[in-house]
């Protein structure tokens, strides 16, 4: 599959060893399936929906660093879009859950592919208020003045450089 491994060597629903296959019906893209007619499994290997924010914070931006990722890396807040949840409703609850802020507003500023992470990306321009307590995720963050900011060419930096571009529209 482009983008990522295999994630199963047998059929998740009757253990038979599945096989890789074409098809017209899969986009002409590899797909493994299962070769037992009676099941039908196919393992479409979908990249995971991501939520991002561009959090605009008494004018400024904030960029914060997971503790996972290396000293010096800092980035827009981002989130696994839940089930069945609204992608603007899991922004703010994201922007309220890793830096205790309240939105009020959320503007999409695009939606974008990260083959690096499997993933798609729904960015949005956020507006919050009240004080900033990072949660366990986050080990620091910063607020860099909206003309400071700089996009990176990758990820929700794209969405930096598309949010940047508006602005000087």
């Amino acid at each position: 599959m482009p983008g990522s491994p295999p994630s199963y060597r047998f059929c998740p629903h009757c253990a038979t060893p599945l096989v890789l296959r074409n098809a017209a019906s899969f986009g002409g893209l590899p797909r493994q399936t299962c070769p037992n007619d009676a099941c039908g499994f196919v393992w479409w290997d979908n990249p995971a929906p991501v939520v991002a924010a561009l959090v605009e914070y008494h004018g400024a931006i904030v960029l914060a660093r997971n503790h996972a990722w290396a000293e010096g890396a800092f980035g827009l807040i981002t989130g696994f879009l839940e089930r069945g949840e609204d992608p603007a409703a899991a922004v703010v609850r994201e922007v309220k859950e890793e830096l205790d802020l309240d939105a009020s507003s959320t503007d999409l500023i695009g939606v974008y592919p990260f083959t690096r992470k499997h993933e798609v990306l729904i960015v949005y321009h956020v507006v919050a208020d009240g004080e900033i307590k990072l949660n366990e995720e986050l080990v620091e963050y910063r607020l860099i003045a909206t003309e400071k900011l700089k996009a990176w060419d990758y990820g929700t930096g794209l969405a930096v450089r598309d949010w940047l571009a508006q602005r000087s529209e």
